[in-house]
């Protein structure tokens, strides 16, 4: 025996009137106020010089380029929750900072002369970071998603 809904949902599929569902919309409004007018985005890289300074499983190592500036992430995952450890070469310049976001929280920090900086206490899921220098366009990291 066909289930009535999904007997109605072959129809309205059938005819191409299947409205998009309210969470969907919702999470595609959502995913566009994260953007960034006028931000570059740098991409992600692979380099077998990075090391992580932990030796754990919990340690995760990402290395993002753009516009000549590099982005080492040590993301580490721990009582469900995830922590940042960063380095941006060459220094950005003084004034700079950066923003560690997640869909719900942005954490902005200063970066140090030597171009570190951390967050800590993000929720596991989906981050991305961005730097903002005196007088250049911000340069924002890809999504990546961090899984405990």
């Amino acid at each position: 025996m066909i289930n009535d809904e999904y007997f109605l949902a072959a129809l309205r599929l059938a005819t191409g009137n299947d409205p998009i569902p309210r969470h969907v919309s919702t999470a595609a409004r959502d995913a566009y106020r994260l953007r960034i007018p006028q931000a570059m985005t740098a991409a992600h890289a692979e380099s077998a010089a990075i090391r992580s300074v932990r030796d754990d499983d919990n340690s995760h190592l990402v290395r993002f380029v753009a516009a000549g500036l590099t982005f080492d992430l040590e993301v580490t995952e721990g009582d469900g929750l995830i922590d940042v450890a960063g380095h941006i070469s060459p220094y950005p310049g003084e004034g700079a900072l950066v923003d560690v976001r997640s869909p719900h929280l942005t954490l902005t920090r200063r970066i140090a002369h030597n171009g570190q900086f951390a967050a800590t206490g993000l929720p596991p899921g989906w981050l991305s970071v961005v730097c903002h220098r005196p007088g250049h366009a911000p340069i924002q990291t890809t999504w990546v998603r961090i899984r405990p």
